[in-house]
């Protein structure tokens, strides 16, 4: 048997090139390449897939804080759990409504910081955009968000990559109430009525008219036997594809 010696010299510099190699091979598994960014992106959620007999209502919220006492109220009397994607900005001027939001048991969720149109902004801008939303959120209520909504229901494949590098899943839906344009309120009400599926997602915001049209839209929920859930609670995915919910 031939024994082999190596010098110090010589065994220190393969002792650095295999440091080396190990940092590049960390910082390659950090960074990840343009592929492995690719795979990790989802389709925006236009509804649930948990195949039950349920329905999740999202409250996009950045105005209309004088709806939400009345719209909590109804909630809680028709047993609904939702899911209020609030702006940052918004969260900042009304910490303590958040707060009752969160502890009625509802889910909250990010909507960015400002009321953008996403389309028109950098990858860079609009990452801070989530980010700083998603900051605010978590200072004031103690928990993560995971999903987002973007606002004006805007979406292109540069923010799909930016949402998925945040690891959030973009929220979109299946039945629009348009109570934005404050119709009235027996018009919302036949939007969602005549629509209603299993797992489907309702678009509502904080208007007049919504708050009007809440009871009747609560009340045929339940009688034709959906449940009332916030979003995470619709959205099933597989082992691999990650668990978002709070």
């Amino acid at each position: 048997m031939k024994i082999y010696f190596v010098s110090r010299k010589k065994l220190i510099a393969m002792l650095l090139v295999s440091l080396l190699l190990g940092i590049f091979a960390l910082f390659s598994f950090m960074r990840g390449d343009d592929s492995s960014v690719a795979s990790r992106v989802l389709d925006p959620v236009y509804q649930g897939n948990s195949g039950e007999k349920a329905v999740a209502i999202a409250v996009n919220v950045d105005w209309g804080e004088e709806c939400i006492p009345q719209m909590l109220k109804a909630f809680k009397e028709n047993n609904a759990t939702v899911t209020f994607f609030v702006s940052g900005k918004w969260a900042e001027k009304n910490p303590e409504l958040l707060k009752e939001m969160k502890a009625a048991g509802h889910s909250i969720q990010n909507h960015g910081y400002k009321h953008l149109h996403f389309n028109n902004l950098s990858a860079e801008q609009a990452s801070e955009q989530i980010r700083k939303a998603e900051e605010i959120i978590n200072k004031m209520i103690g928990e993560r968000t995971r999903f987002f909504a973007p606002p004006y229901g805007e979406y292109n494949q540069q923010l799909m990559n930016v949402v998925a590098a945040l690891d959030y899943e973009l929220i979109m839906w299946s039945i629009d109430t348009i109570d934005w344009q404050r119709p009235d309120s027996a018009t919302i009400v036949k939007r969602v009525v005549s629509k209603l599926h299993n797992d489907a997602i309702i678009l509502m915001h904080p208007t007049d008219p919504t708050v009007k049209a809440l009871p009747e839209i609560l009340g045929s929920i339940k009688q034709e036997g959906y449940k009332m859930l916030s979003i995470d609670k619709i959205i099933k995915r597989s082992e691999g594809e990650g668990d978002n919910s709070n």
